[in-house]
């Protein structure tokens, strides 16, 4: 199974949960901003971003936009915020428009709280590998 992690983080929190969610997979979790677009057809994507002023972060609807329903059969979202979730129901819409399967599931964790996540982080992406 094809499996990526990929994730747009301003202040770090992001990165710190993809790269726990990744170490949880045993596999590397990649900015977009250093990978802008997916290289080769995903069977799971983890795709992460946090709402800045309480809008999707301008790199991460683009990225999102740019997937297209061949390049992926399904996605995993997670995000961290200090109390919105708008990033997760925003790209749920993008993708599930496109026909791309997206889990109901997702992984949150608040700003404050990254550190006492990351062990849950590490746990939550082996749930959804066969």
């Amino acid at each position: 199974m094809n499996i990526k992690v990929r994730y747009f983080s301003a202040s770090g929190n992001t990165k710190k949960i993809a790269d726990a969610i990744a170490e949880g997979l045993n596999i590397e979790a990649i900015s977009i901003k250093d990978e802008p677009e997916l290289k080769e057809h995903t069977d799971l994507l983890f795709l992460g971003g946090a709402p800045y002023a309480n809008i999707m972060a301008k790199p991460l609807k683009e990225y999102a936009l740019n997937i297209k329903k061949e390049d992926v059969d399904k996605i995993v979202l997670f995000t961290t915020s200090n109390w919105s979730r708008r990033t997760v129901r925003a790209l749920k819409k993008i993708f599930k428009e496109k026909g791309i399967f997206v889990y109901d599931k997702y992984f949150y964790a608040h700003m404050l709280r990254i550190k006492k996540r990351i062990p849950k982080a590490k746990e939550f992406g082996k749930q959804f590998v066969d």
